[in-house]
Order: C-alpha cells, then sequence, then structure tokens
C-alpha cells in the first residue's frame, strides 16, 4: 500500500536517468556507475547493484545538462531496498555536502525538467 497523504518531501523531485559514478566515502578504490531514477535539491534515488547501510555516506559524481563537468557530492543513504534479488537495489540518498555553484545547478536542472513536464 502506497502513501495517499499530504507531500513530505522538502524539495520537488523530478523522474530523471542520469549518469552517476559513486563509491563509499571512505574506500577510494571501489568506484560503480549507475543512473538516478530521480533527483531534488535535497537527494535522489539512485539504482545500485549492492545494498548500502543507512547512514552510510557516499561520494557521488553526477553529470547534470546544465554543466560539462562533473557535479561532486556527500550523500548519505537514507534506504536501500533489494528489486531484484542479490542484483538490484533502489538506493535512497540525501544530500550532506553539495558545493553552492553545483547546488544551482541541480536547482537549474529540477526546474527545467518541472517546467518541461
Amino acid at each position: 500500500m502506497s502513501y495517499t497523504g499530504p507531500e513530505r518531501r522538502k524539495h520537488p523531485r523530478i523522474n530523471g536517468r542520469f549518469i552517476v559514478s559513486y563509491r563509499v566515502l571512505d574506500e577510494k578504490d571501489e568506484v560503480d556507475i549507475s543512473q538516478t531514477k530521480n533527483l531534488s535539491l535535497g537527494g535522489m534515488l539512485l539504482t545500485t547493484n549492492k545494498k548500502f547501510n543507512k547512514g552510510i555516506n557516499l561520494a557521488l559524481e553526477i553529470r547534470l545538462p546544465f554543466d560539462p563537468n562533473p557535479i561532486m557530492i556527500i550523500a548519505k543513504v537514507v534506504d536501500s531496498c533489494e528489486i531484484t534479488k542479490d542484483l538490484i537495489y533502489d538506493t535512497r540518498l540525501a544530500f550532506v555536502e553539495v558545493d553552492p555553484k553545483h547546488k544551482k545547478v541541480i536547482a537549474d536542472t529540477v526546474d527545467y525538467y518541472l517546467r518541461k513536464g
């Protein structure tokens, strides 16, 4: 059963597939690449190939249409749910650290896709 009450998110969210490389913040060697399922100014839903524990910090690099350079973000895992057994997980992330310039690029991207519908 899905939630039918009022919107609880602080920021509007767009559905969008953007390329993201990610790794556990403290692990320099294990970088993986995936796509977002949705994005907001406060976080994203990312498809991952493993389950992450709640509270783990990930280092992210995301490519968005309004900046030719990757956007660097530190995000905390809110939840990680198995979609396909031992293969695909939906991982919800809340942004912890985002450079103000990069925050504007995220905001511009979200605004553009919200207007576009």
